[in-house]
């Protein structure tokens, strides 16, 4: 599940970026050089990008959520990180302790 969600999130990432790469600073949509006799509809695709983006960024932050809530859920079963540091096994090499 959480590597379906994490597959979701990374598309929604790409889609957010190519999206906000299209838009004009200036308000204009998809970065083309349009004419003012051409406006209305230069406003109307510049208000569907501006909708579209909104919608793909609350996706990408729901998910984002979601996926921070999923790793939670599977910290609180395993156990600290005290507990794991105890069991770890004694056959690895040890820091000397300094005799001063």
């Amino acid at each position: 599940m959480e590597s379906i969600i994490i597959v979701i999130n990374i598309i929604l990432a790409i889609i957010l970026v190519v999206v906000v790469l299209l838009q004009r600073s200036e308000g204009g949509a998809l970065g083309l050089g349009v004419s003012q006799d051409n406006f209305t509809s230069a406003r109307s695709v510049g208000t569907f990008l501006t909708k579209f983006t909104a919608i793909i960024a609350s996706l990408f932050i729901i998910c984002s959520i979601v996926l921070v809530a999923i790793d939670r859920d599977e910290i609180r079963k395993t156990q600290s990180v005290l507990e794991l540091e105890e069991s770890q096994d004694t056959d690895l090499p040890q820091i000397p302790e300094s005799n001063k």
